[in-house]
């Protein structure tokens, strides 16, 4: 059997609706539209019921809508003096849609923890963060991100392993820090 085919390159992103209250440049909505197109080619594949299917869609669709606010309101939006900047958008945006109304545990932990992952995901979670590494926009390692991507509906759970240790190895290369939901993460699927 083989992987799901997928476009090898960056095809133009659909039209995703977002919230009047989304900050995102044009370069972010195209990622989003990426992300949610995979989202939901993989559930189609995976012949996921509609209620699983939306939840992804919708984490896709919201996991980056205050991606490109500023410093100061995403620290308001979470409470959050000490994180680095560039992990708060995904707090700020679960805080939002809870506001709102959104219920969803799935999709609300998807989105707050879709940048450090989150060692007590179920398949919403650990979809997007797959989506979100593996959109075939992003430059870097594309033959083998699309390698990735096309046996997710083959191996989920094989592949989100090793998409966290993609993930692992650069934030090791880079010498950057791990959050202790990361390191769970890493723990529960090692």
């Amino acid at each position: 059997m083989t992987g799901m085919p997928l476009p090898d390159s960056a095809p133009p992103a659909p039209a995703v609706e977002l919230p009047a209250w989304a900050v995102v440049s044009e370069r972010r909505r195209a990622h989003i539209g990426r992300v949610t197109r995979l989202l939901d080619l993989w559930a189609r594949a995976l012949h996921l019921d509609s209620a699983e299917a939306q939840a992804w869609y919708d984490a896709g669709r919201w996991h980056d809508a205050l991606r490109d606010c500023d410093e100061a309101t995403l620290r308001a939006a979470t409470g959050d003096a000490e994180s680095p900047f560039g992990t708060l958008h995904g707090p700020a945006a679960a805080n939002k849609l809870e506001s709102l109304g959104e219920a969803r545990r799935d999709v609300l932990d998807a989105i707050r923890w879709h940048t450090t992952g989150s060692g007590t995901w179920g398949r919403t979670g650990r979809a997007l963060y797959m989506a979100d590494y593996l959109e075939p926009g992003r430059p870097f390692a594309v033959a083998d991100r699309s390698f990735l991507a096309q046996h997710v509906v083959l191996d989920f759970d094989g592949v989100f392993r090793q998409v966290v240790r993609h993930r692992f190895e650069w934030t090791l290369r880079e010498g950057k820090a791990f959050f202790p939901q990361t390191v769970a993460m890493w723990n529960a699927v090692r």
